[in-house]
């Protein structure tokens, strides 16, 4: 008699690697192929992925893998997972868009068949039969999914959050997920980040208030730092420099990387004559102007870190400038974070962290 078999390769009982394998008979898909981020004590070690190793004795059954969302701890290994195990790619548009970019830098591009696919598309792999729900998350284009099986149904949430004002695109879909806890449902696969914290999370939504009060404050320059992945932050920040008649400028390859991918797919809603360049920025008075930077965990290559350092393309931290850590910590970064904001503080500027104000709420 056929089972079936929950695989996680990553991901359970830790933050990043995001990677299981769900296998009936002799057929198994992949959901996610994310990467960790190990803390700076292994020297020279910049990413850790799954051991996909452990596919090998089942590679003939390998049908599909399946992405529900462009964050790095769950796409970030699939150019690696692919070079060992070259299965088609499931993923929506924007998820598709980042898988695209991150083959086309390991020249991989051509070499892996992508398919395209909408909320409550259903896609039939074999035995399974999976129906992509639109979640709400951090990031947008997100799916939960329902996986059916011949001996019942799986929801797997991927990362989610329930909320029910987004800045981007539409509250997450509570109605297929009752659907299918009509039906009855097998087993569910959760996101469980946060489950230990009372309450819920805030919507994206709730950081604006904030923003718009530190905008209105600031007699400087204006220098925000995120995740390059938080569109919602990212038009949070677009919308309110414009009613400020503040031009935004933005720096760091995966920050523009993303802007330039969002733009195309009109994800995001770019006021006119907003967005300039770094030679523009440069004659604009200081009060005229925002910086949208990476490095909001003190990453050591990124433009904020560069920027406290005085090395970002004649680029540096003057005093009076105000720098808004719009995100959390990621477990850890603290040293990296610490060294940074002694930086910033060093050379005058004035830093707004989320445990101070309602700048960041969590995607989860």
């Amino acid at each position: 008699m056929n089972k079936l078999e929950i695989i996680p390769l990553g991901g359970i009982g830790e933050f990043g690697m995001n990677c299981m394998g769900i296998r009936f008979g002799d057929e198994m898909i992949i959901v996610d192929a994310g990467m960790g981020f190990p803390e700076e004590t292994p020297y020279g070690v910049d990413i850790s992925i799954p051991n996909f190793d452990f596919l090998d004795d089942y590679a003939d059954d390998l049908t599909a893998l399946i992405l529900t969302h462009g964050h790095e701890d769950h796409i970030g290994a699939l150019p690696y997972f692919l070079k060992k195990f070259n299965l088609p790619v499931y993923a929506s548009r924007f998820t598709l868009a980042l898988a695209e970019k991150r083959l086309s830098e390991h020249k991989m591009l051509d070499d892996v068949l992508l398919h395209r696919v909408e909320a409550n598309e259903v896609s039939e792999i074999g035995s399974f039969k999976i129906e992509y729900i639109h979640a709400s998350h951090s990031l947008v284009d997100c799916f939960s999914l329902a996986i059916r099986t011949p001996v019942g149904t799986l929801i797997h949430t991927g990362d989610y959050k329930i909320d029910e004002t987004p800045v981007i695109g539409k509250p997450y879909d509570l109605k297929t997920l009752k659907k299918y806890g009509d039906e009855g449902v097998l087993m569910l696969l959760a996101d469980s980040t946060n489950a230990t914290v009372a309450g819920r999370t805030p919507s994206e939504r709730a950081v604006i208030p904030a923003f718009e009060e530190i905008f209105a404050d600031a007699e400087g320059r204006i220098i925000v730092s995120t995740f390059a992945s938080s569109l919602h932050r990212l038009q949070v920040v677009l919308d309110i420099a414009h009613a400020f008649d503040r031009r935004v400028c933005v720096l760091g390859r995966s920050m523009q990387k993303n802007f330039e991918i969002a733009s195309d797919l009109g994800l995001l809603d770019i006021p006119h004559n907003t967005l300039i360049e770094l030679g523009e920025s440069r004659s604009l008075d200081d009060d005229q102007i925002v910086y949208l930077v990476t490095g909001s965990q003190g990453e050591s290559r990124a433009a904020l870190w560069n920027m406290a350092s005085g090395s970002y393309k004649g680029l540096g931290i003057e005093k009076g400038d105000t720098v808004i850590l719009s995100a959390r910590i990621i477990p850890g970064n603290d040293r990296a974070i610490s060294r940074l904001i002694g930086e910033i503080y060093k050379h005058g500027g004035n830093i707004i962290e989320e445990k101070r104000r309602l700048i960041h709420v969590s995607g989860h």
